[in-house]
């Protein structure tokens, strides 16, 4: 087996034993494959040993490996987005996690209403407040979610965060899984490659993970 072959083995495993601690089933977890930087070979890899799932950060980058890669493969797009790139967003992906803003919701239904789709979508949570973060604040979720079902072409599935580095992530998971819990929504997609054990105790329905099966690359926050 090739060591991404091995590295997913092992990925697997660890989510299979986090859900079990949180009393959960493993397929109530769906795992995320974090691509970016990868080539479309490593990809095909992770093909090879069952892994559909693949997440991308950048637009340009993921446009060039999805015209290559094997058709099997599926993608959700994980990164920051901005509203000129919404058009290809909605062509690329299957589902995009990181909608931040009404504004860029009202540009990706748009978009989508023009392609003649509807596209699902997850609403960033900026849970720690940092102000270097992307994310809608909890205390306007309500408004923005309000205003975001309204966009006939959207469907909005759940809520996305990423924690400070540096901090327990705990406490963070499960503020998003109350903020989930209180809209009535079903996903979570919360936990990488440092946390994601502990994103699964905390009710997390989708974890991103990159480094624990590509290895170690040079791509910034989400890994």
């Amino acid at each position: 087996m090739s060591s991404i072959a091995d590295n997913l083995h092992s990925v697997r495993d660890r989510v299979a034993r986090a859900a079990e601690r949180a009393g959960r089933r493993a397929d109530d977890v769906t795992l995320i494959a974090v691509s970016k930087t990868v080539s479309p070979e490593g990809i095909e890899d992770a093909l090879a040993a069952g892994q559909f799932l693949f997440g991308e950060s950048k637009v340009q980058e993921a446009r060039a490996k999805i015209g290559v890669v094997s058709g099997r493969a599926r993608w959700h797009f994980i990164g920051h987005l901005q509203s000129n790139k919404a058009r290809d967003a909605v062509a690329l992906f299957e589902t995009i996690h990181s909608v931040d803003s009404v504004k860029l919701a009202t540009e990706l239904n748009r978009c989508a209403d023009n392609a003649g789709k509807t596209q699902p979508i997850l609403l960033e949570v900026n849970v720690s407040g940092e102000a270097s973060k992307f994310g809608l604040k909890p205390e306007d979720l309500d408004a923005a979610l309000a205003q975001i079902n309204a966009l006939p072409r959207l469907e909005v599935q759940g809520l996305m965060t990423i924690p400070p580095a540096g901090k327990d992530a705990r406490p963070f998971f499960r503020r998003l899984r109350e903020l989930r819990d209180a809209l009535g929504l079903r996903e979570l997609s919360m936990g990488m490659t440092h946390d994601f054990e502990i994103a699964i105790e905390e009710g997390a329905t989708m974890v991103r993970v990159g480094t624990a099966i590509f290895g170690e690359r040079n791509y910034g926050t989400e890994n």
